[in-house]
């Protein structure tokens, strides 16, 4: 693949939603009117907001309030307080963009230890590989090829608050390194970053003739510095800090099926690029202090922590853009006898904020100590003039290794035999 390639691949990345920024430069700021040419918010390390897990990805993305598992990280750290195993492992993968890149793919491992009956740690990494890129000078001469990466690492602590609500906080390391230091000026990009989390489970008798649980969920990820990716630059990259809300119902029809039904409500906190005024001939027009002149919106050249509070008003279209913002998941999850489970979920975003809307389908079969889950997407829109959804037949699939459970249950195994 050539370096002209790589970049069309960047640019395809844009427009299925997860805007990438290589440069640090100016991304997002020439923008048409909103509604016509939409004004999607970039940021750098897309791959933070992508969904590691099978189970979230085949609920339509969802997962701030659902059952707690091994990959809580992602979602909300505070499920991890009320996780029922004392030790889990879980690998997942998923190749990403294959309608664009053969060989881009996104791996995370979890390790989730319970330390008392109240609290929880739990570790993860997250890895994300564009491939392998054939770089090229000017004059088409092969520099070598290399293999642009990002990855994160972190690691968290969950308590219990009380009987039915649970806190956390994650500290997190994101390092990015896109050209391998063969672009001019080029370097790796790195930030430090927190997430916080709290998480109710609660059981309810709402229902006649049937149990149920309720539970809800509030998590802010990637709470983190700006990021550069050269020396040269002088503004950086906002990483994508994430409001997640969202609220659950498990019900337990009998003794073996049970459905619980969930829905998120996502918006980043980050900065809209405002909407310049034009030129005649189509250019930002540069004010006297050498910056372009704002037609609407506020200036996104700002603080991380003024972002934060920034991103829930500066919209150029005012509250209406700011509704368009968020984005909704949908999902459904069956379970038969906790051995087998369905899964299915609607992901929806305007289309002027990256326009992702697919339905999602998925699977997972419980087996003494492991856990295996698969997920499938399916676009309901085009993102391209070509008629491609970069995003249409996304598989992913996750394993989890529920340690201390296969101990727990030899050890009710062998109490039983003493008792006959």
């Amino acid at each position: 693949m050539t370096r002209i390639k790589s970049f069309l691949v960047l640019l395809c990345l844009v427009v299925a939603g997860f805007a990438a920024n290589a440069q640090g430069g100016n991304s997002g700021e020439v923008q048409g009117r909103i509604g016509q040419t939409g004004n999607v918010i970039s940021t750098a390390v897309p791959f933070m907001i992508i969904a590691p897990d099978a189970r979230a990805a085949g609920m339509g993305d969802v997962g701030v309030s659902t059952s707690p598992d091994v990959y809580s990280m992602y979602w909300n750290a505070g499920k991890y307080a009320f996780l029922e195993d004392d030790f889990s492992v879980g690998l997942a993968y998923s190749p990403w963009l294959r309608k664009l890149v053969s060989d881009m793919n996104i791996a995370y491992l979890g390790v989730a230890k319970r330390v008392s009956p109240m609290s929880t740690v739990a570790m993860s990494l997250r890895y994300f590989s564009l491939g392998d890129i054939n770089f090229t000078d000017e004059d088409n001469h092969s520099l070598g090829t290399y293999s642009p990466n990002e990855f994160a690492i972190d690691a968290c602590y969950s308590r219990k608050l009380g009987d039915y609500i649970s806190g956390a906080i994650a500290a997190r390391f994101i390092y990015s390194d896109l050209t391998q230091g063969i672009v001019n000026y080029s370097k790796p990009a790195y930030s430090v970053a927190a997430d916080l989390g709290v998480y109710y489970q609660r059981p309810v008798n709402w229902f006649r003739n049937m149990a149920a649980d309720f539970n809800w969920g509030v998590a802010i990820t990637n709470i983190g510095s700006k990021m550069a990716y050269s020396d040269a630059n002088t503004k950086k990259d906002f990483i994508p800090t994430n409001l997640r809300l969202g609220a659950t119902m498990n019900m337990h029809l009998d003794d073996y099926n049970e459905v619980a039904v969930s829905i998120d409500l996502n918006k980043l906190l980050v900065p809209t690029p405002p909407i310049y005024y034009k030129t005649a001939d189509g250019r930002d027009s540069i004010g006297v202090d050498g910056k372009p002149v704002i037609y609407k919106g506020k200036d996104n050249d700002v603080s991380m922590v003024t972002g934060i509070f920034q991103s829930f008003y500066d919209a150029p279209d005012g509250f209406s853009e700011e509704l368009r913002e968020f984005t909704i998941g949908i999902g459904v999850e069956y379970w038969y006898d906790k051995v087998f489970s369905a899964r299915a979920g609607f992901f929806h975003e305007d289309k002027t904020k990256g326009n992702r809307r697919y339905l999602t389908f998925g699977a997972g079969i419980r087996y003494n100590i492991f856990e295996l889950d698969i997920s499938y997407l399916v676009p309901v829109n085009n993102t391209s003039n070509s008629g491609v959804n970069p995003l249409e037949n996304t598989l992913r699939f996750d394993l989890v290794f529920n340690i201390n459970k296969w101990k727990k249950d030899s050890t009710k195994l062998e109490r039983t035999k003493e008792r006959n």
